[in-house]
């Protein structure tokens, strides 16, 4: 539904109206339908054009996209959803223009010799990024009514009319139809075709609602003798009866709904009847709208019930007016329900609430709606009326010229009690007489009340106000249709009449339990009705639905909390003004609840058969004062809880006794107040009885600067069932004076701790040391017993940086000369020492490296020197350099990039004898920056032109090829070859060999080429696989076909282009799809195609990849 998913916004100028074909009638009106401006999300009225089918309609819609950033999309459509955009062709033309003068874009949909088949409803619909509107019009086929009386076989003008149609017997009334069977039981092609024979407005709600309904196989009950129907509809506002029969009159049974027990109340009644038990629902509403269920013991039957909205019809229909120029105007009608939309129609135009420049105001107050118009004018006289989506009504207006000037109205007065009121107006005829009424009873004069008329003016004096003189004065000229009117509005102050006793604790002090609900209701009194304000500290409480809301009655206003929270708490204030004064009252509403659970439950020490628990208070005592706290103690791994005590204790350190040595325990507390006891808290961590382990071991200093000092040591020589948690490093200054700001007693050192959290390493670096200073350290060893003997130091540390001179430790793989080859990637890490810090520079044959072309990174330890893509212009001598201070260390790197060589030069031969020839050359001009290790040497027949390798490694410039055939001549080439490979071109013989016939003649037999030409098929399919997501794999298949065939390789019929993700090979027929390191979007179909000019062939198979990834978190302390 639009009204679901954005705003409903007024976008039409011009909307089409529904028609209805008559068959029969031979006038023609050509349809030009003018829209009018309506209501978003209200229905047009609906306006009858009379034309014969067979001929064409048109409707046009304008759209204004003045305040639209983009173009519009419209939708024409049928029923509730049949896109007509995809039917477009002969019969149905769609159409659309735009003037950009005034910005209006018109739409047009021509249906082409209206069919009876075209009847039905028609929906268009515009939207716009988070605009859009829609509006609804039919077209209704009837036939004419004079062809029905018409003799068969008369002309147009001849017969007589035949009324026997009339005397036919009238049908049967149909019977009631449940639509829900229907469409339970039909197929869905045929689920429009109901939905329009029925009238059902929600067809896909109701898909919806029928796909959830299970269809339940039946079944021999032992419970139940009659199950509940899988479905019930009921009208709003009416009642419905669920019933079963079950087997044991005895039994009893429960209703839910929504899996909710149902309680008995007035609403639902629950009745037993022998066998038969029946639920009552009465006054069903939306909120019944629900699935029940029936339980006898362990059997249960089910149903959905359907609440049907009636449509909305008009209960008080418009009253005729007739009214002079200048007097207010209210047309009033009440509806069925409350909420409902109507549409307010002057004569053949809409009035709309979106103009904020019309004379026309809308007011709806619950069922009743109003129309009015301030000051009537003659150019508001006509018919009036009014439209819901089940009714419609209609009153027409008579607005009068006035012929008496009235030169000053009376005007509104508000006055206090005992003091005067004065109507006065003046009229433009002395003459004119008139009379006082008071809500619609004339008034008569006396002690306290005066009518006067001196001249023009007339005037009505109350004196000492009375509350019942409030109300509304209206002054009548005799012989004139107008009258003057006024209010007398009677001022009361405002006063509060607070009541909440049995609620009060302190004065003006609320306590309510957490989940009860309040309901404060204050009594207000003033004149007239005051303005009722409530506010929660700064914020006003305004809604007036929802959780905490207002219902504001006649002299009453209720605060109402449903199911009271915490955050309700707090200060309270209602104020009431009107325009006598005003009246304030404060509250402080105090929500009281079992506390929270306590915190941070933990064990500070163990014996061999106890342990020391302590914990935090709760953050919030439930606003009760706490009673005490609950312990419970389990062992790891099992459900089952001890309690420890009974009775509230009442301190947060606990002693837990009993215990067996060796065994994780996990302890968990609750906390009690006068209210109820808590959740219970987080369990503790596992802790074991057990004691401590013993001292660290080995305690020694590692490396001290001017602020660090790193210790080392190892695990103590007993741990015990209790395990090792961590180590805490702590240290103190010799002797015991002040540090870091804290004074020391001289007598007692105070130790420090060096880390907040235990480590698990055995190493650490203490930081942030008093540069000079000498220091004591030791280190702890913890577990869940807790803190073992310090490990400590033989002798004080003095904090001083030890000066050590630099020098390089290069490793033995580049202490000879460095060779790699070209695009590889270089990354030398060179490592050193020295203190403090070294200097790190690099040279490059006795000038600094190109940073742009060589990466430099140094560290504390190492530097680091790389190449993403080696070329020979990196080739070098490296050299690295450190310095501290006047101390220096250097080493040198030879850095060779190899290529591969150049082709030989000058090949040719040298001489030929018998079966042989000899062939000599020169080295290439480039060796690829490294030494030829040999070269390799081919021969080719003239004829064939096919190369042979004749030599392989040969380290010579020259060779002889033996073996020749006699009669042929050949070619030679030769690659020069060093350690990169051989080189990428050969270098060609300048001469060829002819090997000499010596007078043998051999006479060859004809030859017949074989076609072997064929189409692609493939000798071996692709088959399906199943691999772990990450792990790279490869599908093969085998083909055979010649010409060479084209291989195409798909996933899901998408061709796989130059994806480096996809490595494609075919060695000789065997065609082989890499994929590296699938996920698992790269699941689906994989298909290989080959294709040549005689045909194709084609294998598939399917891929699953499947998940198996683990995650592992490593938690590191860093210092």
């Amino acid at each position: 539904m639009l009204s679901e998913r954005t705003e409903l916004t007024g976008l039409f100028l011009e909307k089409p109206e529904s028609v209805v074909a008559i068959t029969g009638i031979k006038t023609l009106l050509k349809l030009q339908i003018v829209g009018i401006k309506k209501q978003p999300s209200l229905k047009t009225r609906c306006v009858c054009v009379f034309f014969n089918t067979g001929k064409d309609v048109t409707f046009v819609v304008k759209v204004d996209s003045t305040n639209l950033t983009r173009k519009p999309t419209m939708k024409w459509l049928k029923g509730k959803w049949m896109d007509l955009g995809s039917k477009a062709g002969k019969h149905i033309q769609l159409k659309e223009s735009y003037d950009r003068n005034t910005k209006i874009y018109t739409y047009e949909m021509k249906i082409v010799k209206v069919v009876p088949g075209d009847a039905g409803g028609y929906r268009c619909e515009v939207s716009a990024k988070d605009k859009c509107d829609s509006c609804t019009f039919e077209i209704t086929g009837q036939a004419d009514i004079l062809s029905t009386f018409k003799r068969a076989g008369a002309g147009e003008d001849e017969g007589e009319l035949d009324f026997s149609a009339l005397l036919k017997a009238k049908p049967e009334p149909e019977l009631e139809i449940d639509v829900w069977e229907l469409l339970k039981n039909a197929h869905p092609s045929e689920y429009e075709k109901i939905a329009f024979q029925y009238g059902i407005t929600d067809l896909r709600g109701m898909l919806k609602r029928l796909k959830k309904m299970k269809a339940v196989e039946p079944k021999i009950s032992e419970a139940f003798l009659r199950r509940l129907e899988s479905a019930y509809s009921v009208n709003k506002g009416k009642k419905i009866v669920l019933s079963v029969e079950v087997t044991d009159p005895n039994a009893e049974i429960k209703w839910l709904k929504n899996g909710q027990e149902i309680k008995p109340s007035a609403k639902y009644i629950m009745e037993s009847d022998g066998n038969i038990r029946t639920l009552t629902i009465n006054k069903c509403s939306l909120a019944d709208d629900a699935a029940y269920e029936c339980v006898v013991g362990t059997d249960k039957c089910f149903t959905e019930v359907f609440v049907k909205e009636p449509p909305i019809t008009i209960t008080k229909l418009l009253d005729d007016y007739q009214v002079v120029v200048g007097e207010r105007v209210e047309f009033e009608i009440e509806v069925s329900e409350e909420g409902a939309h109507v549409i307010w129609m002057f004569e053949d135009q809409e009035l709309s609430r979106d103009d904020k420049s019309s004379k026309y105001r809308f007011k709806k107050d619950g069922k009743r709606h109003c129309l009015i118009i301030q000051e009537a004018t003659t150019e508001d006289s006509g018919m009036y009326f009014v439209y819901t989506n089940g009714g419609q009504s209609k009153g027409e207006l008579i607005v009068e010229e006035k012929e008496l000037e009235v030169l000053q109205s009376i005007a509104d007065l508000t006055v206090k009690s005992s003091e005067q009121a004065m109507f006065k107006c003046e009229v433009s005829d002395e003459k004119v007489t008139g009379k006082w009424f008071k809500d619609g009873k004339e008034v008569q004069a006396s002690k306290r009340i005066k009518i006067s008329h001196i001249g023009r003016f007339h005037r009505l004096t109350i004196d000492d106000v009375k509350p019942e003189d409030a109300g509304d004065y209206t002054f009548i000229p005799d012989g004139y249709a107008i009258s003057l009117s006024a209010k007398l509005n009677f001022l009361d102050p405002p006063k509060i009449h607070l009541d909440v006793a049995g609620n009060l604790v302190s004065q003006n002090t609320i306590i309510v339990v957490a989940g009860n609900k309040l309901r404060l209701d204050v009594e207000i009194t003033g004149e007239p009705a005051p303005t009722v304000c409530w506010m929660k500290g700064d914020k006003p409480v305004t809604d007036a639905e929802g959780r905490v809301r207002v219902e504001n009655r006649k002299d009453l206003s209720s605060l109402v909390i449903e199911g009271a929270e915490r955050e309700d708490e707090g200060n309270y204030t209602i104020t009431v003004t009107n325009p006598a004064g005003e009246d304030k009252a404060n509250l402080f509403i105090k929500i009281v609840d079992v506390p929270d659970p306590p915190e941070n439950v933990k064990c500070t020490g163990v014996g061999e058969d106890c342990a020391t628990i302590i914990w935090e208070p709760p953050k919030f005592d439930g606003g009760a004062p706490l009673k005490g706290y609950l312990m419970e103690r389990k062992k790891k791994g099992s459900s089952r809880w001890t309690k420890l005590n009974f009775d509230a204790y009442e301190n947060t350190t606990y002693e837990a006794k009993r215990m067996i040595e060796g065994i994780l325990y996990e302890i968990r507390v609750f906390a009690v107040n006068g209210i109820g006891i808590s959740a219970p808290s987080l369990n503790s961590k596992p802790f074991m009885p057990i004691a401590p382990t013993s001292e660290p071991t080995k305690l020694i200093v590692d490396d001290v600067t001017d602020t660090t000092c790193s210790l080392k040591w190892l695990a103590p020589e007993r741990i015990g069932a209790g395990g090792l948690d961590g180590y805490i490093i702590e240290f103190c200054k010799e002797g015991g004076a002040s540090f870091a700001g804290i004074v020391l007693c001289l007598m007692i050192v105070k130790w420090h701790p060096a880390n907040t959290d235990l480590i698990e390493r055995q190493s650490y670096v203490v930081r942030n040391l008093p540069t000079g200073e000498k220091m004591d350290f030791r280190v702890v060893a913890v577990n869940m017993a807790g803190r073992s003997p310090p490990a400590l130091l033989g002798q004080p540390v003095t904090v001083r940086e030890i000066m050590e001179h630099p020098k390089i430790r290069l490793p033995r793989e580049l202490r000879t000369k460095y060779i790699k080859k070209v695009g590889e990637k270089i990354n030398l890490v060179i490592p050193f020492q020295g203190k403090p810090r070294p200097v790190a520079t690099w040279l490059k044959d006795g000038q600094p490296v190109d940073e742009k072309k060589v990466g430099i990174r140094n560290s504390n330890i190492d530097s680091i020197l790389f190449i993403r893509s080696a070329e020979r212009e990196h080739s070098g001598k490296y050299t690295l350099s450190l310095k501290i201070e006047n101390m220096e260390d250097s080493a040198n790197i030879d850095i060779r990039i190899v290529d591969k060589p150049g082709p030989p030069t000058q090949v040719h031969v040298t001489d030929v004898w018998g079966f042989n020839a000899a062939l000599e050359w020169k080295p290439p001009k480039d060796d690829g920056n490294c030494e030829i290790t040999g070269y390799t040497i081919q021969k080719a027949d003239k004829k064939t032109k096919e190369w042979f390798t004749v030599y392989e490694h040969n380290r010579r410039t020259n060779c002889t090829v033996s073996d020749l055939i006699i009669g042929n001549e050949y070619m030679f080439r030769v690659y020069s070859e060093n350690l990169c490979g051989l080189s990428e071109d050969p270098c060609m013989s300048k001469n060829t060999a002819v090997i000499a016939k010596t007078g043998l003649a051999s006479k060859q037999s004809p030859y017949k080429e074989k076609d072997m030409t064929c189409a692609p098929k493939f000798t071996a399919p692709l088959v399906d696989r199943s691999v772990t997501i990450g792990y790279s794999t490869a599908i093969s298949c085998a083909v055979r076909g010649f010409p060479k065939p084209k291989i195409i390789w798909m996933k899901n019929k998408m061709i796989i282009d130059d994806n480096p993700k996809f490595l494609m090979q075919n060695n000789q027929g065997v065609l082989t799809l890499n994929i590296r390191k699938p996920s698992t979007f790269d699941s689906g179909k994989y298909s290989c195609k080959a294709v040549n000019e005689l045909g194709e062939d084609e294998v598939e198979c399917k891929l699953e990849i499947r998940g198996n990834i683990q995650f592992i978190v490593l938690n590191a302390v860093l210092q």
